[in-house]
């Protein structure tokens, strides 16, 4: 490819000069004499720049400027053309020699003033410098070479320009020179140098003021400073003032505060864009097929529950019947202008068959049923509950007629206080509200079951929103008689099963226990494969609830094991022998739940209030194990395996002094409900009273098991080589007889222990039997 040429051959060749023999004018005929020659012919653009280069150094070192040149030399080119030559490259490549020629010079300083050719430094050397320079634009050493040079020459606005680029490598002896150059350009402008406007270089004080009052107005209170060294700028874009703005205490407070602001919306931006992205992916999984379903609206239910599924609670039956017949024929009920119940609150204990009597009033009448539970009315948002009120009772007249169960309703009825919170009882408030506006004849009903109707707001018991209270209690001897043969007819039974004597033996169960009697039952037979659930199925069942599970795997010291025996032989023959006292039910030193042995007594009928001469009686079998330990083995060995029966003592006397009156020191006075009230000597009278009736108790055991000591030694051996006997088992055993089918268990620990442990097994000096047992169930007691 050619090389690109400048296109100087149309430049005029004559050229003369009529010059004077002054050394300006001998440069400029040299200068002329390139110009001359670059016109004639035509050469590649590397070769016309370093000409270039070198004319425009000679032109400015001359101080003559160019069109004056084109006149004097009278030249016939057009001074455009030289122009283009010496002024087109910006007077070389890096524009590196231009401020000094467009900068008016108004007088000079005595160190401004130089030579035609810089002092000693030619102007051929200058050129060769600069292209030298150019050529390696990464050579620092070749910067420096020019850089000194031009110091030489006087020429600091070059090296400042040049080096303000920053195309050119540098160190720091160019540094030095860069500084030397600003240093040199602050004298020249303060010897004379004058901006183009005409104006000082350094700023009035005018000008000064202004420009701080300018910054100030935007630095919220801050000082202004403002450099005023020889060096300063003037304040425009070439050489800008240079101004420090100290802010005030004010202005960072404020800062900070707005910082705060700001942040603070953006948190509560985001939490909000969160909370709907989480509330769009519960929807969302929600609406999936067979994803999560949290949506707790009530809906309506049809129920094939009726009244001859509830067994045990015959009265209450009889009065929802009412709701049933007003539910089927309402006029029945207005026609004489009688109103029915807005609401019926059904009150007992767990498990006695509340929210199935709610599920057979719907079953009976046909209507929908809508069910929820109290605590699915609120969560963690505010006003949740108060909207789900509205909804059920919305949904509920939509449907009429119809029936609302609200289980466990102290959930949302508790009693309110002046101290709550107004959003805490929202969904009280909005219920109250529901009721007030529920008219009687809208074929719509409420009912709500609760364990504790002690803690509900009376405002919601009171009359005209849940003003009849139907009590759902246990069942007795007849009631537990239906459920066990309502739920037996789910299973299939051995003949030897006596559905009667499970149901005596079950005083103070309710139907879920009765149920779950059933089913472990069931299972027991199935895991042992048996072909039917047999009646050692079903008191094996009935022992597990009532005393615990058995702890077969746990090993206990032959020396224990005694002990228990003893212990739980003395309960059982002051319960065998002391008048007013429950049939003996059960005697073990199985461990079970949290007791080594348990002695468990039952009452032959159902019972609901006590006498005076059972408690004394009650209190004596609660001594009698800790006087069966003294008696075998001493004072000092007594165990504290005895803190459960005394426990239970102590409680029993309490009871018979403070609430029932039964001591005759205190006469019959109600200790119990102000206790805390009473002075320090009543309080010492009742603690007098309870040891008196503790130490009666004791004393009376003491005197039968002493009469009875050898039934005492068969009993307990009986126990040890037996581990349970029922009640007709125990009689034999005291009376010397045999108990005939029954294996006698190898002497030694309870389970066997593996060959190697037995060495390690010894008994453990003061072994204890654990001091608590299970509670049996009400009417019946357990005795560890």
């Amino acid at each position: 490819m050619a090389t690109p040429s400048l296109g100087l051959s149309k430049m005029a060749t004559p050229m003369r000069l009529f010059v004077r023999k002054v050394p300006e004018i001998n440069c400029a005929k040299t200068t002329l004499s390139s110009a001359r020659m670059l016109s004639t012919r035509s050469i590649s653009a590397p070769s016309a720049r370093s000409h270039i280069d070198s004319l425009s150094l000679s032109l400015r070192n001359t101080f003559i400027s160019v069109p004056k040149l084109i006149s004097t030399a009278n030249l016939t080119v057009p001074a455009s053309s030289i122009l283009a030559m010496a002024h087109g490259r910006q007077m070389s490549m890096f524009s590196s020699l231009r401020s000094q020629t467009h900068r008016p010079v108004t007088k000079f300083s005595q160190t401004q003033q130089r030579s035609l050719f810089g002092g000693s430094m030619s102007h051929n050397l200058l050129s060769h410098l600069e292209e030298t320079a150019n050529k390696n634009p990464k050579s620092a050493t070749a910067q420096n070479a020019f850089y000194q040079a031009l110091l030489k020459a006087n020429m600091p606005a070059i090296i400042a320009d040049r080096y303000q680029t920053g195309h050119f490598a540098s160190n720091p002896t160019c540094e030095s020179a860069y500084h030397r150059a600003l240093g040199m350009l602050g004298q020249m402008n303060g010897g004379g140098m004058v901006t183009p406007s005409g104006q000082s270089g350094n700023l009035g004080n005018a000008q000064t003021q202004a420009i701080g009052q300018a910054v100030a107005a935007h630095s919220r209170g801050g000082n202004i400073a403002i450099s005023r060294g020889q060096a300063s700028g003037s304040g425009d874009k070439i050489t800008p003032m240079h101004v420090i703005v100290d802010e005030s205490t004010g202005s960072a407070v404020f800062k900070w505060v707005k910082f705060g602001l700001y942040f603070g919306l953006f948190t509560y931006f985001s939490l909000v864009v969160v909370s709907i992205m989480i509330e769009t992916f519960n929807s969302f999984v929600r609406a999936r097929p067979g994803g999560a379903k949290t949506d707790n609206e009530a809906k309506a239910e049809h129920q094939n529950v009726r009244f001859t599924d509830v067994h045990g609670c015959d009265e209450a039956k009889d009065e929802l019947q009412e709701l049933v017949d007003f539910l089927k024929n309402p006029e029945k009920f207005s026609t004489l202008g009688g109103k029915l119940p807005k609401g019926v609150l059904l009150v007992g204990p767990p498990g006695t068959g509340k929210t199935l009597l709610a599920r057979a009033v719907a079953g009976e009448a046909g209507v929908p049923f809508f069910f929820m539970s109290g605590s699915e009315f609120d969560e963690i948002y505010v006003g949740v509950g108060a909207k789900r009120v509205r909804e059920l009772f919305a949904s509920a007249k939509g449907k009429s007629p119809a029936i609302i169960f609200i289980d466990e309703l102290d959930a949302i009825g508790g009693k309110r206080n002046s101290r709550d919170a107004a959003h805490t009882k929202q969904t009280l408030n909005q219920l109250l509200t529901e009721l007030d506006g529920f008219a009687q004849n809208n074929g719509v009903i409420i009912l709500a079951a609760t364990n504790f109707p002690e803690l509900l707001d009376k405002a919601l018991t009171r009359p005209g929103r849940f003003d009849r209270n139907i009590v759902v209690g246990l069942p007795d001897v007849r009631g537990r008689l239906a459920i066990l043969k309502h739920h037996m007819q789910k299973i299939i039974a051995s003949s030897d099963v006596n559905v009667e004597t499970l149901a005596s033996g079950t005083p103070g169960f309710s139907g879920a226990e009765l149920e779950n009697i059933i089913n472990q039952a069931a299972v027991h037979a199935s895991r042992a494969k048996a072909k039917a659930v047999s009646m050692l199925d079903f008191e094996w069942a009935k022992d597990k609830i009532m005393m615990g599970a058995e702890k077969r795997s746990m090993v206990i010291s032959q020396k224990e094991k005694e002990m228990t025996a003893y212990h739980e032989a003395g309960h059982a023959l002051v319960l065998m022998f002391t008048p007013g006292t429950d049939p003996l039910h059960k005697v073990t030193i199985m461990p079970r739940g949290n007791a080594l042995g348990i002695t468990f007594h039952l009452p032959a009928m159902d019972k609901y209030s006590m006498s005076l001469d059972e408690y004394e009686s009650r209190i004596d079998v609660c001594m009698g194990g800790k006087v069966a330990e003294e008696i075998k083995y001493g004072p000092m060995g007594v165990t504290s395996g005895v803190s459960s029966d005394l426990s239970s003592a102590t409680s029993l006397a309490y009871n018979m002094v403070t609430r029932f009156g039964m001591s005759p020191q205190l006469g019959n006075v109600d200790l119990m409900t102000n206790y805390e009230q009473l002075s320090a000597g009543t309080k010492l009278l009742v603690e007098s009273e309870v040891r008196r009736v503790i130490e009666e108790a004791r004393l009376r055991a003491v005197k039968l098991i002493q009469s009875k000591r050898n039934e005492l030694d068969l009993l307990a051996k009986a126990l040890m080589d037996y581990e349970t006997l029922d009640r007709d088992e125990a009689f034999k055993v005291v009376r010397g007889e045999k108990l005939e089918g029954r294996a006698i268990l190898p002497s030694g620990s309870i389970i066997k222990v593996p060959e190697g442990m037995a060495t390690i097994l010894a008994p453990i000096p003061g072994s204890e039997p654990v001091d608590k047992g299970p509670k049996g169930p009400p009417g019946g007691g357990a005795l560890a």
